[in-house]
């Protein structure tokens, strides 16, 4: 067996880990506010604040590991994103290619699998390959999933799939009387993919900005004012101790 680099290497204490004991969410989504805001406290240019938030992924990525998490989800550049200044888009969308050139063999030493969910086809063409690349790469990879949500909007998502199983059932490939929610879900980008159990969302604000509507419904909610460059594995353990304290209902008692 290959011995694991230093990238993902660690050596957990029964202390931090306390509470995963049943209790470690199988999916978490991230959305990764605050790097603009930590740059300009720095008096930094926005896409400073984006190029940081690269180190938070890594971390944060190699306590998903620790902690057994089946699925991490990024939301890395949302469909409303491209109403900003084309330089700082045009940093925001080289930042995968960036991250996936230096870490992309660790990922896949630690068995990581790539994904992304997204309108995929309206990103420039290095975005798209770099991120395709990595999905080739790390097909056969069974352990964490890591998703990056690019150009990627719930809205969106969701009429996509609309749609498509419009279309379906006019190809008579569907019943209208079939349709249920679980039916619905095969349409969307998350198809196969179980619903988030936690819902962290870093830089103070507490909303979801278009991010996974439908997949939320259930999810425990965490948020924090730490900003996105400085979210560390300390904060993370916390949400995920939280989130172990909290009991799930699904409407029930």
């Amino acid at each position: 067996m290959a011995m694991k680099i230093p990238f993902l290497h660690y050596k957990q204490s029964k202390e931090s880990f306390r509470y995963m004991e049943g209790h470690t969410p199988e999916h978490i989504a991230i959305i990764m506010d605050g790097n603009g805001r930590w740059a300009r406290k720095r008096g930094l240019p926005r896409v400073a604040g984006h190029k940081e938030g690269i180190s938070a992924v890594v971390k944060i990525v190699k306590a998903a590991v620790k902690c057994n998490v089946k699925v991490l989800t990024l939301y890395t550049f949302s469909t409303e994103n491209w109403k900003r200044p084309k330089t700082e888009v045009d940093v925001i969308l080289r930042l995968p290619k960036e991250f996936l050139q230096v870490y992309l063999p660790e990922l896949i030493s630690n068995n990581v699998r790539i994904e992304a969910i997204g309108d995929m086809g309206k990103l420039p063409a290095h975005t798209r390959e770099a991120v395709q690349y990595a999905i080739d790469r790390t097909r056969d990879n069974d352990g964490l999933q890591l998703n990056f949500a690019l150009n990627y909007g719930s809205r969106n998502e969701i009429l996509h799939a609309i749609k498509e199983m419009y279309a379906d059932i006019n190809e008579a490939k569907l019943s209208l009387e079939d349709l249920d929610e679980e039916q619905f879900s095969k349409y969307l980008y998350t198809e196969g993919l179980p619903e988030p159990d936690l819902l962290i969302r870093t830089g103070g604000e507490k909303r979801l900005s278009n991010f996974l509507l439908w997949q939320l419904a259930y999810t425990e909610f965490w948020f924090t004012d730490v900003l996105w460059p400085d979210f560390s594995e300390k904060e993370f353990l916390h949400a995920l101790e939280e989130y172990g304290e909290r009991k799930r209902r699904y409407g029930g008692l």
